[in-house]
This record gives C-alpha cells, sequence and structure tokens, in this order.
C-alpha cells in the first residue's frame, strides 16, 4: 500500500492527514501553537512554531498510522493563505515573526495606495481588492520596520515567502524557494493575467523581486523532503492555498461547481474556468490552481459570520449549550414565524460590501421565542451564501448545479436542507469531509504517477445529497423578506 501525506498548516495548528491509495483517510494529527498580539489589531506566529508543529505533526502521524516511511509516495502542503514571512536565505533563520493574514497594521499603507489612485491598478491586475488581509503590504511593512531588513534584501540576502514558501524551504533543507500560484495570486504583487509577478506592483510597494520565490504549479514535484525528518527522502509533489486545495479536493473541476467551507465565516469559490472573471459584485477574481503550466480560475467570496453565530448563541446569549443543538431546536417549529437574523456583527462582505452593518433580529412579534431565534440564525447563515453565489452567477453567467459543502457546520442537517431550500440547487456532503488535506494529497499524488486525472474524480465519495423541497414562490418570498431585513442592518453604526 502506498500513501499520501497532507500537511495541512493553519492558522491555531498544524496538522498532518494520511490518505492510502484508494484515497480513504487512514488517520491524522494536529498540534496547535501560541498566537501573538504585540498591539491591538496586530497578529503574529513565530515561524519556528509553525515548523516544528508541521514537523512533529508528520512524525506522529506516520507513526500513529504504522506508516513506513519506504511507502510514503509524496507530501503535499496546503496553508494559510496571505501569511507573511521572512528569513535568510543562507541559513533560513526567520528575520521576525511572521504577520498574520487576520493583522490590521497595514491598513494606512493600503489607505496610501488607495488615496494615491492605486487601487484601480491592483484589482486590475491581482483581482484582489486593496485591502491589509494580503501579503503586499505586510512584506512592505517589515521591509520599512525591521532594521536592517531592506538592506539585506536588497543585497539578496532574503527569502519572502507565504507559509507554503516558508515550509517548503525549509523541509527541503533549504534547496528551494517556491510558491505556487494558488498562492501567490493572494500576496496583491502577482498579476494573474499575465501569470508572473508584476514589476509595477513591486516598485508602488517598493519591494526587491529577488525577495520573491519562483512560481510553480500547484502539482509538481518541487523538491525532495529532507532525510533527517522521516530517515529517507520523499517528493514534496503539491503546494495549494487552503481554500484551494477545498475546491481540488471537493471535485470541482469543470465551470459553475462550487464549493462552501462552513468555518467560524464562509469561504465560496466557484470554478469559472480557463478565463478570469472579473466581479462587478466585488468578489475576488483568483487563480483556482495551475496544472501542467495551464491555469484554472475562480471567483472567491466571503461570508463574515457563519458559525460564529451559533458561538454567539451559546457564548453570548445561552440560548443552547451546544452547536449540535441548534439542528433538533430550529426543527422543532414549522418556520421562522417572520423572525429574521442578520449576523452582521463586523458588517457585511460580499455582495453587499457594507463595514457600517451591523446585527439585526427582525420581525419580533410576542410570540417569537428560542427556537424561532435559533433558526433565524441557521438560515442567516444559508442566506449570506446564496448571495454570494447569486453574485458569481450573475458575474460569471455560468450556472451553479451543485454546492459541494465541508467544514463543522456542514454536518447540520437543517442547515444543508435550508441551503439546498433557498439555492434551488443540490447540496452535497462528502464522506471525507477534509477537503482541504484531501485537495493537497490529490494534488500530491497526480504529481507523482499514483493517481490520473480520471481517477481524481472517484475518489472524493458522496455521504449525503440534500435536494430542494420547497417550491420557487416560498422561496422568492423568504429571500425577498430576507433582502428587507439586510436593508435595515445596512448603514447602522454611521454617524
Amino acid at each position: 500500500m502506498r500513501y499520501i501525506l497532507a500537511l495541512d498548516q493553519g492558522t491555531t495548528s498544524s496538522r498532518a492527514v494520511a490518505f492510502d491509495e484508494t484515497g480513504r483517510m487512514v488517520g491524522s494529527h494536529g498540534i496547535e501553537f501560541p498566537q501573538h498580539y504585540p498591539r491591538p489589531g496586530w497578529v503574529e506566529h513565530d515561524p519556528k512554531d509553525i515548523l516544528d508543529s508541521q514537523i512533529r505533526s508528520l512524525k506522529l502521524t506516520v507513526e500513529l498510522c504504522g506508516i513506513d516511511p519506504g511507502d510514503i509516495a509524496a507530501v503535499g502542503i496546503t496553508n494559510q493563505r496571505e501569511t507573511t514571512l521572512l528569513w535568510d536565505r543562507r541559513t533560513g533563520e526567520p528575520v521576525c515573526n511572521a504577520i498574520v493574514w487576520q493583522c490590521r497594521r497595514t491598513a494606512p499603507i493600503v489607505e496610501r495606495l488607495k488615496k494615491d489612485g492605486l487601487g484601480s491598478v491592483i484589482t486590475n491586475r491581482t483581482g484582489l481588492i486593496p485591502d491589509a488581509y494580503f501579503s503586499g503590504t505586510k512584506l512592505e511593512w517589515m521591509l520599512e520596520n525591521i532594521p536592517g531588513a531592506r538592506e539585506r534584501a536588497e543585497k539578496g540576502e532574503l527569502c519572502f515567502g507565504t507559509v507554503d514558501s516558508y515550509l517548503t524551504f525549509m523541509l527541503t533543507g533549504k534547496k528551494q524557494h517556491v510558491t505556487d500560484m494558488t498562492n501567490a495570486s493572494r500576496t496583491m504583487l502577482f498579476n494573474i493575467f499575465e501569470k508572473k509577478w508584476d514589476e509595477e506592483l513591486l516598485r508602488m510597494m517598493d519591494i526587491p523581486e529577488n525577495l520573491l520565490p519562483q512560481v510553480v504549479d500547484s502539482s509538481c514535484v518541487v523538491g525532495m523532503l529532507d532525510k533527517s525528518i522521516l530517515g529517507r527522502e520523499i517528493p514534496v509533489a503539491a503546494l495549494a492555498g487552503d481554500q484551494h486545495a477545498a475546491l481540488f479536493g471537493q471535485g470541482c473541476f469543470t465551470p459553475g461547481l462550487c464549493k462552501n467551507t462552513y468555518g467560524t465565516g464562509c469561504f465560496v469559490l466557484m470554478n469559472t474556468g480557463k478565463t478570469p472573471v472579473r466581479s462587478p459584485s466585488g468578489l475576488l477574481t483568483t487563480v483556482a490552481w495551475s496544472l501542467d503550466g495551464k491555469t484554472t480560475y475562480a471567483l472567491e467570496g466571503s461570508v463574515f459570520v457563519a458559525g460564529a453565530v451559533v458561538q454567539w448563541l451559546r457564548d453570548e446569549m445561552g440560548l443552547i449549550h451546544s452547536a449540535a443543538e441548534t439542528e433538533p431546536i430550529a426543527a422543532s417549529v414549522p418556520d421562522n414565524a417572520g423572525v429574521y437574523f442578520v449576523p452582521a456583527f463586523t458588517g457585511l462582505g460580499a455582495p453587499h460590501w457594507d463595514m457600517y452593518s451591523r446585527g439585526t433580529i427582525v420581525g419580533l412579534t410576542r410570540g417569537s421565542g428560542r427556537a424561532h431565534i435559533v433558526r433565524a440564525a441557521l438560515e442567516a447563515i444559508a442566506y449570506q451564501s446564496a448571495d454570494v453565489v447569486q453574485a458569481m452567477q450573475n458575474d460569471s453567467g455560468i450556472s451553479m448545479p451543485v454546492m459541494r459543502v465541508d467544514g463543522g457546520a456542514s454536518a447540520n442537517n437543517f442547515l444543508m436542507q435550508f441551503q439546498s431550500d433557498i439555492l434551488g440547487a443540490d447540496v452535497v456532503r462528502p464522506a471525507i469531509i477534509e477537503s482541504t488535506a484531501l485537495g493537497a494529497a490529490m494534488l500530491a499524488g497526480r504529481a507523482v504517477g499514483l493517481w490520473t486525472d480520471g481517477d481524481l474524480a472517484h475518489l472524493q465519495k458522496e455521504e449525503k445529497r440534500f435536494t430542494p423541497q420547497m417550491e420557487g414562490g416560498a422561496r422568492e418570498r423568504l429571500l425577498r423578506q430576507w433582502r428587507r431585513a439586510v436593508s435595515r442592518a445596512e448603514g447602522w453604526a454611521e454617524e
């Protein structure tokens, strides 16, 4: 039996997941690592914590699953995106802590770029909306604020990279400084239309090009795992940002196929094919993956508050004791009794883009109870996701035949059925909900010839399919009321 090991490096933990040659998940192990908050709004990771936790999780997974390292065909890497690292090209020693994607310290740099009229240049070349979320301004901040960093960078002594790039560099014995196109497309420095680092954007942010990694395919052997880690060299054969890996792991290989990851928020990605789609709705145009030199593109939209609204019901309101309770509570009433919950705790994302929206519950009557509010909270997750999908369909002109789902809240049958009803489309929950890790494994297995492209379509099995049970008139009435509720939440925090 041959195995593929997926390294899933996340924001709060590093995990390794083992799959056998049939695509079956054999086992996994995760290790949490510290978060650092040196100032309000700042978030950092120690790169050595990232590396150490990832190597330990790899070794423990191999040990716990009883896998002989000689039977490991390849290792694939998937990672938290946008988090920015800077390290010594010779020693691998970090110059400073990693600046995490959540960190807002570079917002003033972004405002300066927009004030200088460069916002449209960034969007037109990268497909991104200028924001401190992305890597480019984080790297600019490092070069300006870390003593000696700019001088060393200009001498060619330093390497920049996202987490995939740093891990590859260190895991291959400091031999390979690469990134894949999915991660490059999240830096705000990469021209996704010309598929290269953009010289004008580098000048705008005063970033020396010699810092940047070589951009490679998402599925290819980029180097060999250093022998010191598992006792033998093993091909490192895939790199992909987490959401892109999940899209691949869900088998969304044709235009219109879409996946939604239900976490604290929701990440919705739709395959749009070989041509990038510019989004009037403010969705992100991004690279889905690059295989054999051919690029597939996607649209991406985020729902800021999804599972977080369930946490709020539990921790702040005391209406539930656990997330699992929401399913029977929501199903205990025949409908929402006119109650709508807009969980705009931190504003609304695509397609509304209103930072001044705030959480709102409307339609309460004397007969409204706990179950109606719990149900309205779950329905809100589905409504917000449907808003993103509708924007994707409008912008791309591609219809979505099915939504494939993963993440914690995808286990909630009430939510998944309501999602299907409100979309008017099938919702499919896979047997392997570790879609991100599976995607990295599939990309790696493909690169070393363990699986053909034809094999990949059969690796992800369907666990449950939800089909629309709601008639069209009822769906339209609910969506109309939802839009009215959103209009009540919009602009609330404006003075």
